[in-house]
């Protein structure tokens, strides 16, 4: 990874530079560390996202 790649740390909900906790309690790589200081945020908007398209294809 980049010296300019962020995680989100869940355990500390921190975020942190690649050599952070490890990958089982984190999300990422995101590109900087503002996207990933949202990134519960970020996966969230996902989930419903691909709950509406999972609620489309049972209809």
């Amino acid at each position: 990874m980049s010296e300019g790649t962020w995680f989100y740390c869940l355990r500390h909900e921190t975020v942190e530079p690649v050599d952070g906790c490890r990958a089982a309690d984190r999300l990422g790589p995101y590109p900087d560390r503002e996207t990933a200081s949202r990134a519960l945020e970020l996966a969230r908007e996902r989930t419903e996202r691909e709950d509406r398209r999972d609620a489309e294809w049972e209809d």
